[in-house]
């Protein structure tokens, strides 16, 4: 995974997430509010809402607005397929797998369409890192570990 890979994606106008949960403590609550405070265009998805903090949640990747560039993936890895597969069709070419939420077939499947897929890794690393993020981003770096 290239530095590169991450900084196009970041590069990306609209986001959406798919994995949005009204649980506070769930992941895709968590990026959803951080990249809300740091002034992402983000877009909720979700099956079971119609809103979430008071904006438009899409049920199904197939309904997100045309102006989509790019995709966060927080579901559990036996959702991942179809979603990335859903991506794909709708055009697009961006998609950040949250770390837990990887599927080695939807990571061949991009791949194979020439998509810009991240794994294995945390968005909030990577989107203008604060508080543990950023500590976290640090030691990586320290260790040599941070994407070059």
């Amino acid at each position: 995974m290239k530095i590169e890979q991450i900084n196009r994606f970041l590069d990306c106008k609209r986001f959406a997430i798919a994995g949005i949960s009204r649980n506070n403590k769930k992941f895709g609550n968590i990026i959803y509010k951080e990249l809300k405070k740091k002034a992402y265009n983000i877009v909720p998805v979700n099956p079971n809402m119609d809103t979430f903090e008071g904006e438009k949640c899409y049920r199904t990747i197939k309904e997100l607005p045309s102006d989509i560039d790019a995709l966060i993936v927080v579901t559990k890895p036996e959702k991942t397929n179809s979603i990335v597969k859903e991506a794909i069709d709708k055009g697009i070419k961006h998609i950040f797998l949250q770390n837990g939420a990887q599927n080695e077939e939807a990571i061949k499947y991009a791949e194979e369409n020439n998509i810009n897929i991240i794994y294995k890794k945390c968005i909030l690393m990577f989107a203008n890192p604060s508080g543990f993020h950023k500590f976290h981003t640090s030691i990586i770096k320290l260790f040599g570990l941070y994407p070059n």
